[in-house]
């Protein structure tokens, strides 16, 4: 059962009634947000997969090889252990940027078509990997991350459940945006996505605030008493706690994506 959350038009709702997000739930999601990748990469035009993203060292077809390529890591737990040691033995500095330059590396000779097509046919089988990780492996196994995250070793049903799906929602979005699309969104699934962002900024920076979300994935959220009053498109909210813009007060909190 997909959880409720606020919408724009209700009074806040307070930031820790957000429903922490279950394995399978998160899985409904995951497999929803493969489909929506691949449904908007089938609309793209031939120039377009030329065009440069928000990712500066990448055009919209780079981001996809990185997406295909972290798909085929999830479908195999070995692969994934495989291709994060081999990029720490490269890296010379953040050990994720030399894990998505080989994804990208290694699919350089890909046509968009051949992309598309890997990441269709990939995209079940990662789901499926991922929905019988065992328990134990999701709540033991953990991972050293790069900065700004570098003093945090996150459990691997966090990457599972939470960072795997965002990744690919927020390249969904960098592709949009490049593209000059309008993303496609719904708040039972983009609306629980954003939900579970704005907990996580609320946990990581604990101040008081009013949350004002606009938009089809927006909702309307709360912490304490007074704070920040903040309101912002959904997607915008993503962007920046991503990252990808510079953000003032609260919205300079960064959250993994």
């Amino acid at each position: 059962m997909t959880a409720t959350i606020s919408t724009g038009t209700t009074a806040p709702l307070d930031v820790t009634a957000i429903p922490v997000l279950a394995h399978a739930e998160a899985m409904g999601l995951a497999a929803d947000e493969f489909t929506r990748m691949v449904e908007l990469l089938r609309t793209l035009r031939t120039d377009e997969w030329s065009m440069d993203t928000v990712c500066s060292l990448w055009t919209v077809q780079q981001m996809v090889a990185h997406v295909v390529g972290m798909a085929e890591a999830q479908a195999s737990f070995r692969q994934f252990a495989h291709d994060f040691s081999v990029a720490r033995k490269r890296s010379g500095g953040a050990m994720i940027d030399a894990l998505n330059a080989s994804q990208v590396r290694d699919r350089a000779d890909l046509t968009p078509e051949e992309l598309v097509s890997r990441l269709a046919a990939i995209a079940p089988k990662a789901v499926r990997s991922r929905r019988r990780t065992p328990a134990v492996m999701r709540k033991v196994v953990r991972f050293k991350q790069d900065p700004p995250f570098g003093t945090e070793r996150w459990r691997y049903g966090f990457l599972v459940d939470t960072i795997f799906t965002r990744d690919t929602w927020m390249h969904r979005l960098d592709i949009s945006r490049a593209t000059g699309r309008d993303m496609a969104t719904s708040q039972q699934h983009d609306g629980r996505i954003v939900a579970g962002v704005v907990a996580e900024w609320a946990h990581r920076h604990a101040e008081p605030f009013t949350l004002r979300l606009n938009g089809t994935a927006g909702g309307t959220w709360r912490a304490g008493d007074g704070g920040e009053l903040i309101e912002l498109d959904a997607l915008e909210f993503c962007w920046i706690v991503s990252g990808r813009a510079p953000g003032q007060g609260l919205l300079a909190t960064p959250v993994p994506f």
